[in-house]
């Protein structure tokens, strides 16, 4: 009895010691497990943290870069300001002197005026390229008839429309106090461009945004542009001096056309300098004494969408929606 009674005891003392064992590993087990978790939980953080750290700068980079991009676009025009003939107003005044002599925009029939045979025709006005400038056309839904263009760059925008206007007189001063009358909101203030008006224009979202809105009176047209984001807000901003350079060097074509006061000028479907030569060669070989048909300056022959998107870059593709220059 008592060798079986023995025998009972150490079996228990050894089935303890396995299970206190069996316990200590599965404790050893459950802290490597854990020590093992807590790895790869601060892993996982600090993996998180550095891709975010990384995404974070690349914004910061994209930013940087758009911002650079608009100030060295600013500063190219700037240089680019040498020529006299080619100068920009820079002073804020209520009568806008020296256009068609020093400053623009420009007539198509005007000396003094840039080379508009490498510019942008849009038929009523030809528009020079800026790198990072991009261009929106607004036709109407109805008959497919060109009502505008509309130029961005970074977050500004600047809007146009060539209107005809009487022969003896200017358009932009009637036109002004029309706006003002109908905006109770709208001042008149000195611009670089002469008399313009400031309208602030409430969002859906509540907040109050400014537009700048400038009038240039030519022979027999008037140029009108609204001017809006950081080129309305702020005139010292690069995107302002972009913009306000761009709508200097603007070439007007009013055409022989018949139209009342007030009428646009018409427009043409966007050609480029390359599309327009090819189109005069094509004329000239048409019965080989240079009296081909031409379409250069015509309306758009085909149908074409409410909007129509050039994105100025380097070299121009056509695309159904718009065309890119890269």
């Amino acid at each position: 009895m008592g060798l079986f009674g023995f025998g009972r005891k150490k079996k228990e003392r050894e089935a303890r010691l396995a299970e206190a064992v069996a316990s200590q590993t599965q404790d050893v087990a459950k802290e490597a497990t854990e020590d093992i978790d807590v790895t790869k939980a601060e892993d996982t953080g600090r993996d998180e943290r550095i891709a975010r750290e990384e995404h974070d700068a690349e914004e910061a980079a994209v930013r940087t870069d758009e911002g650079e991009g608009i100030a060295e676009a600013a500063d190219a025009e700037d240089a680019d300001g040498d020529d006299e003939a080619l100068a920009v107003p820079t002073e804020a005044v209520m009568d806008y002197e020296g256009r068609g002599d020093m400053y623009g925009p420009w007539d198509i029939n005007e000396d003094n005026g840039p080379d508009y045979d490498e510019y942008l025709s849009l038929g009523s006005f030809y528009i020079p390229f800026v790198q990072g400038i991009q261009l929106r056309i607004k036709a109407s839904k109805a008959d497919n008839t060109l009502l505008g263009a509309t130029v961005t760059i970074g977050r500004s925008s600047l809007e146009l429309e060539a209107f005809a206007a009487p022969k003896t007189m200017g358009l932009w001063d009637d036109v002004r106090e029309d706006l003002v009358e109908a905006n109770p909101a709208a001042k008149v203030v000195p611009g670089i461009f002469g008399a313009e008006i400031r309208l602030p224009i409430t969002l859906p979202n509540g907040k109050t945004h400014v537009t700048r809105i400038v009038g240039v009176d030519g022979p027999r047209w008037m140029l009108r542009g609204i001017f809006s984001g950081p080129a309305a807000d702020n005139p010292d901003s690069p995107e302002a001096k972009v913009l306000d350079r761009f709508f200097s060097y603007i070439v007007v074509d009013r055409g022989e056309e018949p139209l009342a006061p007030r009428d646009l000028i018409p427009m043409a479907q966007p050609l480029t300098p390359g599309e327009r030569r090819a189109m005069a060669q094509s004329a000239e070989d048409g019965d080989g004494d240079g009296n081909g048909p031409s379409t250069i300056d015509g309306k758009p022959t085909g149908p074409m969408n409410s909007d129509h998107e050039v994105e100025q870059k380097t070299t121009l593709s056509r695309g159904p929606m718009f065309s890119e220059l890269r």
